[in-house]
């Protein structure tokens, strides 16, 4: 075979090759054209979503009411109790609770004395792990506040201004400043809100 009619032979492979694909290509076009054409007809045109197609969920944050219900019960008998201990020690001077003109300002003073058991119970509840010791009533707070916000990191300062408005309260109502006892549940509280704050700032930052 000659070069010529190799030459010849590949011009005309290269030939219908390149017909081939150029109605290959006109018959996409035309195919494409015509979807365009109908589009435009049926005034419908697809744009691509710029708009993320993720969904941004928020946590809802609810009181917990049963949690409330139960604390505010149980302070409730608790402070009963107390009363009942209070009313003990003003009968054993020959006083009642009833012409009292002032219980705070009464058990404030300490002009009192107690019987061997109401002191006994005294004693424990305001023990370290007592019920009206520092650490169950700062934390009988602390739940009684996550309970009304339901959890919620936006609520702590909130519920922390309540606090202080409360015990500014409760110093007025006791006549000055409150015992040791009460400053240090003060402290406690105050800490573990700064607690709180802190672990909702880590939980944001993960």
């Amino acid at each position: 075979m000659s070069v010529n009619g190799v030459t010849s032979t590949q011009a005309t492979a290269a030939y219908s090759y390149s017909y081939t694909e150029g109605k290959k290509a006109e018959k996409t076009e035309s195919v494409k054209s015509e979807s365009t054409n109908t589009a435009a007809e049926n005034g419908v045109v697809y744009e691509p979503s710029t708009e993320s197609t993720e969904k941004v969920t928020k946590k809802t944050y609810k009181p917990d009411t049963n949690l409330i219900n139960k604390l505010k019960a149980d302070a409730e008998e608790r402070t009963a109790q107390l009363r009942s201990l209070v009313e003990k020690m003003m009968l054993g001077q020959s006083k009642t609770y009833g012409n009292a003109n002032d219980i705070w300002s009464f058990l404030r003073e300490g002009n009192f004395t107690v019987d061997p058991a109401t002191k006994a119970q005294a004693q424990a509840d305001i023990a370290e792990d007592g019920y009206w010791g520092v650490k169950q009533t700062s934390a009988r707070i602390l739940d009684f506040a996550t309970a009304l916000t339901g959890g919620d990191p936006d609520k702590i300062e909130e519920m922390r201004v309540a606090f202080e408005k409360g015990y500014k309260q409760a110093e007025k109502t006791w006549g000055g400043e409150l015992p040791d006892i009460s400053k240090q549940t003060y402290d406690a509280v105050m800490k573990g809100f700064d607690d709180m704050a802190a672990a909702a700032g880590n939980a944001v930052e993960a």
